[in-house]
């Protein structure tokens, strides 16, 4: 009714502390805990991979690299670029190498640092003007154009050139990523995953195990915050823990220590955008042409990210002529930005105005 307070659905499980998330889900017995072992350079080759000291620790039942994942060792949402254990290339402080599966989580956990890792490091990307004077582009870039933008900046009275940037930020929900994978009959696999879209978990542990989709199952029955960053970011832990459940007969839950999270799942992405723009003298300060680069930090993937380069442009800033508009490399990864980058192209819109 109009006017009048209206519950929440979920209010009074939320309020109670009723509410079942993934982390609260009771485990059968003989549930193992996994953990995952991280690169230290943003960039490297790998050169050789000791998991002895990993596999004696105590508690530890079951270790896997990328030469264990049975299926296709990818969990990208979009293209096959993002290999759920790294295989010969590291490209972001923080990759997954490998998955270790223990009687408790803190045993799985000390486990997983005592990998040893020798590294060829290679330069390292680390932010946008970097990436555009090295030429570093993770997808091409796209050009928006709307009529004769240099020709009007070119007849314009008057002229101005400005530089609007937003830094990256980490998707901090309450809960973390986190993933429960439990062998069923007939090869299937039930996975309890915290995200927002389940059926690509589906098909990227499909994938992973080399099985059909109709034998895994996803459920969530709610999230404690995802913002975007559990879009695509879950199928990593789900893949992870659904290969170490395969790889033992046994379910698996994977739930990343908050730091750890902070490193492996991703960003939002950091813009800049350059702008210049042609107006009228004063008083009526009428826009006559406008170009502008706005680039982005996609990080080392393209994720799901490079289907969003046309919403930043000239439909959403709601200015009438744009340039061009570029997405740009990190060797970290970059995750969902909420609206699609428009939030930016506002921003930016809001920012030439403003300077006018």
């Amino acid at each position: 009714m109009s006017g009048e307070p209206v519950h929440h659905e979920s209010a009074p499980l939320h309020v109670s502390g009723g509410a079942f998330y993934a982390d609260d889900i009771e485990l059968p017995a003989g549930t193992l805990h996994a953990a995952l072992g991280l690169s230290r350079p943003a960039h490297a080759r790998l050169r050789q991979i000791d998991l002895t000291a990993v596999r004696a620790a105590p508690g530890v039942v079951a270790v896997a690299a990328a030469a264990d994942v049975p299926g296709a060792n990818d969990c990208g949402p979009i293209l096959a670029d993002e290999p759920i254990f790294a295989d010969g290339l590291v490209q972001h402080a923080g990759q997954s190498i490998f998955g270790v599966a223990a009687g408790s989580m803190l045993q799985a956990r000390k486990a997983a640092r005592l990998g040893r890792v020798e590294y060829d490091e290679l330069p390292a990307i680390l932010d946008i003007r970097a990436a555009l004077a090295q030429n570093s582009f993770v997808i091409p870039t796209q050009r928006l154009v709307r009529g004769d933008p240099r020709g009007a900046l070119a007849r314009a009275p008057q002229r101005l050139k400005g530089s609007v940037a937003i830094g990256g930020q980490d998707h901090f929900s309450l809960e973390g990523q986190i993933a429960v994978a439990l062998p069923q009959e007939n090869a299937g696999i039930l996975v309890y995953s915290s995200t927002q879209h389940p059926s690509e978990v589906q098909h990227k542990v499909a994938h992973a195990l080399g099985r059909h989709a109709h034998q895994v199952t996803v459920q969530c029955r709610r999230m404690g915050g995802g913002f975007g960053g559990k879009e695509s970011r879950p199928a990593l832990m789900a893949c992870a823990a659904a290969v170490l459940a395969a790889k033992t007969g046994r379910p698996v839950k994977l739930r990343m220590d908050r730091d750890d999270d902070m490193l492996v799942s991703g960003k939002r992405h950091d813009f800049i955008a350059d702008y210049e723009v042609g107006f009228d003298e004063r008083p009526t300060t009428r826009i006559q042409g406008h170009l502008e680069t706005q680039l982005r930090r996609l990080g080392s993937k393209r994720e799901v990210t490079h289907r969003w380069a046309g919403t930043m442009g000239f439909t959403d800033s709601g200015l009438p002529l744009v340039g061009p508009v570029d997405g740009m490399p990190n060797v970290y990864l970059c995750a969902g930005y909420n609206g699609h980058g428009m939030g930016f192209a506002f921003m930016s819109a809001k920012q030439l105005v403003a300077s006018l």
